[in-house]
């Protein structure tokens, strides 16, 4: 028995006067906590305890050595009470992972807007394209895109973010609207690298046979806003997510093409260090982003 589990069952055998009743209470049996008293005693070098028929009762330096177990135990039972709260309350720091172009566009309005609601809780908000390792990060929560890996980590499904094909009314005027997908090998396209990187598209026409056809054009990079300038320049078509292109498409700078043929989506996930005893501050901003992005959030304005 450990010396903490060692001092909650002496002090339980001096309040009751009985090893059988403390044993029970701390759910072991009596030999085991007789003997457990007895290796306390053993290893201090001293008496702590008279044992008689009638009961238990402490020595003298029993009775001292007693009096400081129970200090202990107070301080124990506060420092659980402590965690307890802690792990119960919304408050403290929350530190939040997130891509560059969902932080900036989507998910920074939203934390504003939750932090106004629970003025007790302090963000920490990072942006990051690369995989953060939350663990050794100190990431309380993150942002993925895409199909969740196996992995030890939590997660809770968000959403889905779905892509639009766009190019510039400039750009169609001058080379024409493609009507199928057959049509994009002859037009420049803007590929984004860090999901096109193949540089083929990949659609699912009316008829809902999914087709993936090659493209190229003037530029690739790995930033979404870089693709969506280069878009609303009218350098080609650019494939993008819904909520990076939303304010080009209200304001005419580019317009939505092959409307008609699916694009892939991505599921959206919040995921956490780990699926148990998950602090109320994580499931309080997750059960808070779960109702913002529900229903097609891309089309709403942050």
């Amino acid at each position: 028995m450990d010396r903490v589990n060692a001092v909650q069952l002496f002090v339980r055998v001096v309040e009751t006067s009985s090893f059988s009743k403390a044993a029970a209470e701390l759910g072991i049996t009596q030999p085991t906590a007789t003997k457990a008293i007895a290796a306390t005693e053993q290893r201090l070098g001293v008496r702590l305890l008279h044992r008689s028929t009638r009961g238990v009762t402490p020595t003298e330096v029993g009775a001292a050595f007693y009096d400081k177990c129970k200090l202990i135990q107070q301080a124990i039972d506060e420092a659980e009470n402590l965690a307890t709260l802690g792990q119960g309350s919304v408050g403290g720091q929350l530190r939040i992972s997130t891509s560059v172009a969902f932080g900036r566009r989507v998910l920074v309005p939203l934390v504003l807007r939750y932090m106004r609601a629970h003025a007790e809780v302090n963000i920490d908000i990072s942006f990051d394209d690369r995989y953060v390792d939350l663990v050794e990060q100190g990431i309380d929560l993150a942002i993925r895109m895409g199909q969740m890996a196996d992995s030890t980590l939590g997660a809770c499904y968000l959403g889905t973010n779905p892509w639009v094909m766009v190019a510039a009314p400039a750009y169609l005027l001058e080379r024409g609207e493609p009507s199928s997908a057959d049509e994009l090998a002859g037009h420049a396209c803007i590929v984004y690298s860090s999901v096109q990187g193949d540089d083929r598209w990949r659609l699912s026409p009316p008829d809902g046979k999914v087709c993936s056809v090659p493209v190229k054009g003037p530029l690739r990079s790995n930033n979404l806003s870089a693709v969506l300038s280069a878009a609303c320049d009218g350098h080609g078509l650019a494939i993008l997510p819904w909520y990076v292109a939303r304010e080009a498409i209200a304001d005419s700078a580019v317009q939505p093409v092959l409307a008609d043929h699916g694009l892939p989506a991505q599921d959206m996930h919040a995921v956490f260090p780990s699926p148990k005893l998950v602090p109320s501050k994580v499931t309080s901003f997750i059960d808070f982003l779960q109702h913002e992005l529900a229903g097609e959030w891309w089309l709403r304005a942050p």
